[in-house]
């Protein structure tokens, strides 16, 4: 456990005890139904291995070797704890390498742990009611959540969220089920077929985390200058913030460059990821149609005033431009040059599309298509 000023910088195992005792208790099923359900959505996730290979070409059956997982809760929490844990120990490790005696330090060794870890806790908690499944690229395997290997990850689906949500929009729950298996068998496949996707995703995300200041201070004082403008006490004099998450505000500039690569990125596998559910649907799921008009519903509208501004303040709703943005993205360039022409963008990091691009596909195709026929 990286330590700074004697004291822990993440209490890892409270930010579980905090999530766990904070997150809502699931929807009430009978045990009989419970296991219905988890039996139902390991099928499903077995057959969305061939409709996903199918439609989008990519992948054989040798490809997946990544564990899929039907969790509750708590289960997603404890999977995602251990996931961060793995992806920020090199940041943690080189703020404990940096940590100094002065009172920066000692500030935030006496206090760090512990907030750090009930703030994380209550992140998890409000995020572990709304996952529906989760494909977790950088999962470590622990006794209890296996995974890939190789650093291979592993496919989560919450089972009390699916049939939360199935129930709330008051869709058909076999066929939303399949639905939601094949957005997140796309994932799998993504990162399974693409080889060299996940340790460019990392390297990215590495990059981004290098680039943090690692002084106590300095993290303290943008945290404060973070939370005066997300509070609207920043004094009239300043710029404006234009509305910026949280998340967005305490980068410096060369996260902001590396997070406009990693938001294209972002977009196009949740793009690629809604487009391949949409266009396997009709085939497989009967009522597509109607369960995607409700969820777009339920995305754009939110659950409450409290989740709109949660949203706003971790940077969600870029989360949903995401997949709008990137759905349009992947199926403007497949209507151009079709999905072979599309899977051009896994041939290299090279191949994937700007941010710019994302908004404008047919520069992508201009780029890519012209240089790989000349």
């Amino acid at each position: 456990m990286t330590r700074i000023g004697g004291a822990e910088m993440v209490d890892w195992n409270l930010a579980v005890a905090t999530a766990t005792r904070l997150v809502r208790p699931g929807p009430e099923v009978s045990r009989d139904e419970a296991r219905a359900v988890v039996a139902e959505l390991r099928r499903h996730a077995r057959a969305s291995e061939e409709h996903v290979r199918g439609f989008t070409r990519l992948g054989t059956e040798e490809t997946h070797d990544t564990p899929v997982l039907v969790v509750d809760r708590p289960g997603w929490i404890r999977a995602n704890v251990a996931g961060f844990r793995e992806l920020l120990k090199p940041l943690l490790d080189k703020m404990q390498d940096r940590r100094g005696p002065g009172t920066g330090g000692a500030v935030l060794g006496a206090v760090g742990g512990k907030v750090t870890g009930v703030e994380l806790g209550m992140l998890l908690s409000f995020l572990g009611s709304r996952v529906l499944g989760q494909y977790e690229t950088f999962a470590p395997a622990t006794r209890d959540l296996p995974a890939g290997g190789q650093g291979g990850g592993r496919l989560l689906l919450v089972a009390p969220n699916i049939v939360h949500v199935e129930r709330e929009l008051d869709v058909q729950p076999h066929d939303f089920r399949l639905w939601v298996c094949l957005h997140e068998e796309t994932h799998r496949t993504q990162f399974s077929a693409v080889p060299w996707l996940r340790d460019h995703l990392e390297g990215e995300i590495q990059s981004f985390l290098a680039e943090t200041d690692v002084d106590p201070m300095t993290v303290l004082e943008r945290i404060r200058e973070a939370a005066q403008s997300l509070s609207g006490s920043r004094p009239d004099t300043e710029e404006d913030d234009g509305g910026r998450s949280f998340v967005e505000l305490v980068q410096t500039p060369g996260q902001r460059e590396i997070l406009g690569r990693l938001t294209a990125v972002m977009s196009l596998l949740e793009g690629h990821a809604d487009f391949v559910m949409d266009g396997v649907g009709p085939q497989v799921v009967p009522t597509v149609a109607e369960i995607r008009e409700k969820f777009q519903q339920r995305r754009a509208k939110g659950a409450s005033r409290l989740d709109t501004a949660l949203r706003k303040l971790l940077g969600l709703d870029a989360k949903l431009r995401q997949y709008r943005d990137g759905e349009r993205f992947v199926r403007a360039v497949v209507d151009q040059v079709g999905m072979d022409g599309f899977n051009r963008v896994w041939t290299s990091p090279n191949t994937l599309p700007t941010k710019s691009e994302i908004a404008k596909p047919a520069d992508w195709v201009a780029r890519v298509h012209r240089t790989a026929d000349s």
